[in-house]
């Protein structure tokens, strides 16, 4: 089992307020084995002298699409699976790419790429996969144009295949049954209007009280938890009672909700830069006049539902959301957030919360004796200067995954 002692490194543990000097860790094979501010002894161990950098674990997105490869996603009628496949091989090397060891996809992408990822078939982050996204017919989760009757198969097109339309209780149990049956790590439903879907209004609400407990019965019984899409206060309060565990978006939060957000124990996945990038770009890649209204209806309570959130102490973790061309933009969340939290505050939404996300708190987001080797060597501080885990992942000069290199600057 191959052991790598790592030295002359800046240590950026989540847990800890700030930078400490002064540490040695070995990983052995998949996990690190031993963090120590004494020397470590190993005989057989590869010594890494970091040259001061900063060690700090890999970066967890809790809000990403592999498959939905389009900004204006209607494109994807016209995109077989073979293609959207082969198009999520990029984005998901990207990821990795940029610092991205971890990622949680909510809606689409399926056992088939995790598993791609797991025997090495691809390159890419360690993915969590909700399978197909469940909503109502008419719903954010409903793909058909206005002039289709009745459901499409989804054996033909990218549309199809990453989304899943419900309705009633019995139907939203056998979808939710199915997502899990096919792998999932945690299922997702729609519980508010979105902007990406061009018929249902923002502040709609979708799946019923029933429906959504539901999903989150079967959820639980299968040791697996719901996420929610959800803009508006009533319906996140409608999530919250219905025993959902994580809110997607939550830009239009307000402070009566987060309370009940925080009473339930629950976590907010905000993703500023979705929004930011589509009004900047949407519109050259096809996205309507009726989506971009949307998106100007949230961008603005972005940034306020982070303040809302730190508040009411409902943990916050990073997201991102981007769609197809956008997905390059995925690492300038940090930039936006930094206008209303600290550095800090913004690597553990990337890290220890994201681990949270994903129920592997003690295996993810840190660099604790017992994690998987997830790590990245940063050429300078992050805690003064965010940029540096930017620009696609320039600045890192090392990024391991499971105690393998994705990329190593210092062995020539």
């Amino acid at each position: 089992m191959s052991q790598y002692l790592f030295k002359n490194f800046q240590l950026l543990e989540p847990s800890l307020d700030e930078i400490r000097g002064g540490y040695e860790l070995l990983v052995e094979g998949d996990t690190i084995r031993e963090v120590s501010d004494k020397p470590i002894k190993s005989d057989r161990a590869t010594v890494i002298d970091c040259g001061g950098r900063t060690l700090m674990p890999g970066l967890i997105d809790s809000h990403v699409h592999v498959f939905l490869s389009e900004v204006y996603i209607r494109n994807l009628e016209s995109v077989p699976l073979t293609l959207m496949t082969a198009r999520a091989v990029g984005l998901v090397k990207g990821m990795i790419d940029r610092g991205f060891t971890t990622v949680r996809d909510t809606g689409g992408a399926d056992w088939g790429i995790k598993e791609s990822i797991e025997k090495g078939h691809i390159v890419g982050p360690r993915l969590f996969i909700a399978g197909q996204a469940i909503g109502p017919t008419g719903g954010h989760s409903d793909s058909r144009r206005r002039t289709d009757y009745g459901m499409r198969c989804h054996c033909c097109n990218a549309m199809s295949f990453t989304m899943c339309v419900s309705d009633g209780v019995t139907e939203v149990r056998r979808a939710a049954r199915e997502q899990m049956r096919q792998g999932a790590d945690h299922v997702k439903i729609m519980m508010s209007g979105g902007v990406a879907s061009p018929y249902d209004p923002l502040t709609s609400l979708q799946f019923s009280m029933e429906e959504a407990r539901a999903a989150v019965e079967e959820a639980t019984a299968f040791g697996r938890y719901v996420c929610a899409h959800a803009y508006t206060p009533e319906a996140i309060t409608r999530a919250a009672h219905a025993g959902v565990r994580t809110i997607e978006h939550g830009n239009l939060i307000d402070e009566a909700a987060a309370k009940l957000m925080a009473e339930k124990g629950m976590i907010l996945v905000a993703n500023l830069i979705a929004y930011y990038a589509m009004k900047e770009r949407a519109g050259e890649f096809g996205m309507t006049g009726d989506m971009l209204e949307k998106n100007d209806m949230v961008i603005d309570g972005a940034l306020r539902s982070l303040e809302i959130c730190k508040k009411a102490n409902v943990p916050v973790a990073y997201g991102t959301d981007l769609l197809g061309q956008l997905q390059v933009e995925q690492s300038r969340e940090f930039q936006l957030r930094a206008e209303v939290l600290t550095p800090i505050e913004i690597i553990r939404s990337a890290t220890s919360v994201g681990a949270k996300v994903v129920r592997m708190e003690d295996k993810l987001g840190t660099l604790r004796a017992g994690a998987f080797a997830d790590m990245l060597l940063v050429n300078g501080n992050p805690l003064k200067d965010l940029s540096l885990l930017q620009h696609q992942g320039r600045n890192l000069a090392l990024i391991m995954k499971a105690g393998q290199f994705h990329k190593n600057e210092l062995v020539h």
